[in-house]
C-alpha cells in the first residue's frame, strides 16, 4: 500500500473465545505514543463475532476509535478469514502503522497481511519510534543471534508493520469511562472462502503463566540439575511466583521449555526476578532487562548478569537459596 495515509496508529486487538489478550492493551499504550509524534490517533482494530461489548475495555486502555469487523466466519482464528478481513479494513482506510501482537496467532496473521498489503513486517520488535525528521516508524529488534539489535525503517511502504512480543512495553493506565468512534465495516467472506473448518477444540491445560508472574526465580547452568531447580520451585512458591530459566538449562533438560525466559523463549516484566545462576548472556537478558528489580546470585564477580541488577549476591547459590527459604518459611510462621 504505497496511497497517502490517514495518521492513525492500529493496534490488532487479539481475542479469543471474546477474551482479550493482555499485549493488546501493552501495544495501545505505545501505539497512543507513536500517534501523538505524528499529531495522530490510536485506533484498535477488532475481528471476531459479537464482539462489540470488547470495545469499552479498548477505549478504557487508550484508542481514540475502534474499527469493528463482525462475521460468523470471524467466530475463531482462521488465517483466510481474518487475514481478508485484517486486510480489507487497512486497504479501505489506509492506517499510517499497524502494530500486532507477536502471540502465536498474531505471528501467523501478520505475515499474511502484510503479503496481501504488498509492505514490510518487522518481526519481534523492542523498541518503537518515530524519526522526527521523516516521520517513519524505527522499529528496533535484535538480530544476529542477539548480538546485535537492529534498527529497521520501511520508508516507501504502508502501513509500516511491526509485531511486538508480549510484556516488551508496560500496561498503560486504564481509564474507566473513556469513550470513541466506533466504525463497522462490512466484509464479505464465506466458509468456502476459508476452506477450513474447526471439528473440535481441546484446550492446553496451562500450569506455567510465567509471563503475566509478579516474582520470578529463574535458574540457570550455574544451578547444575534438576536438584537444584526443586529448590527454586520451593522459593518460588513461597513467594507466589514462577520459575524461570535460561536456554541453557532448558536445553539440558532439567526443566521444560515453557520456563524459558529470552530471545527464544518468553519476554516477562515482574516485579521482582531473582536470576540464580544464570551468567546474563544478551540472549537471556533481551527477555527479562525490563523487569522492576532484578537479584542476582551469581559465584562469578565478573558475570554479565550484574550490569543490569539492581541487588547482586556474589556467592553460592547452594548457601544462599536454603538460607533464604528458611528466612522466609520462619517470617511465616510456617516452622
Amino acid at each position: 500500500m504505497t496511497a497517502e495515509t490517514s495518521k492513525e496508529v492500529w493496534v490488532y486487538i487479539e481475542q479469543e473465545e471474546k477474551a482479550i489478550h493482555p499485549v493488546s492493551f501493552e501495544l495501545l499504550g505505545v501505539a497512543k505514543r507513536l500517534a501523538q509524534d505524528l499529531e495522530g490517533i490510536t485506533a484498535g482494530v477488532l475481528l471476531g463475532h459479537e464482539v462489540s461489548d470488547l470495545t469499552s475495555e479498548i477505549f478504557a486502555y487508550g484508542a481514540d476509535k475502534v474499527y469493528i469487523v463482525s462475521h460468523p466466519a470471524l467466530a475463531y482464528y482462521r488465517h483466510r478469514a481474518y487475514a481478508k478481513a485484517l486486510y480489507e479494513v487497512a486497504k479501505r482506510y489506509k492506517p499510517e502503522i499497524l502494530l500486532l501482537p507477536a502471540t502465536p496467532l498474531g505471528r501467523d496473521l501478520a505475515g499474511g497481511v502484510a503479503t496481501l498489503l504488498e509492505t514490510g513486517l518487522t518481526a519481534d520488535v523492542t523498541e518503537l519510534s518515530i524519526d522526527k525528521a521523516t516521520k517513519n516508524l524505527l522499529m528496533t529488534r535484535p538480530a544476529y543471534g542477539g548480538n546485535i539489535m537492529a534498527t529497521i525503517i520501511c520508508p516507501d511502504h504502508r502501513p509500516q508493520m511491526a509485531s511486538v512480543r508480549p510484556r516488551i512495553f508496560p500496561m498503560p493506565e486504564r481509564k474507566e469511562g473513556r469513550t470513541g468512534e466506533i466504525i463497522t465495516v462490512e466484509v464479505e467472506l464465506s466458509e468456502e472462502e476459508v476452506g477450513v473448518e474447526r471439528i473440535g477444540f481441546i484446550p492446553k491445560e496451562k500450569t506455567v503463566k510465567i509471563e503475566l508472574a509478579e516474582v520470578i526465580v529463574a535458574g540457570g547452568k550455574g544451578i547444575g540439575g534438576k536438584e537444584g531447580f526443586a529448590k527454586l520451585f520451593e522459593l518460588s512458591k513461597l513467594l507466589n511466583g514462577e520459575v524461570g530459566a535460561s536456554r541453557l538449562a532448558v536445553e539440558a533438560g532439567w526443566i521444560s521449555y515453557e520456563h524459558q525466559v529470552g530471545q527464544t523463549g518468553k519476554t516477562v516484566r515482574p516485579k521482582v526476578y531473582l536470576a540464580v545462576g544464570i551468567s546474563g548472556a544478551i540472549q537471556h537478558r533481551a527477555g527479562m532487562q525490563n523487569s522492576d528489580c532484578i537479584i542476582s546470585i551469581n559465584i562469578d564477580p565478573k558475570a554479565d548478569i550484574f550490569k543490569i541488577s539492581d541487588l547482586g549476591i556474589v556467592g553460592d547459590w547452594k548457601k544462599i537459596i536454603p538460607a533464604l527459604i528458611e528466612r522466609i518459611k520462619k517470617e511465616k510462621g510456617l516452622g
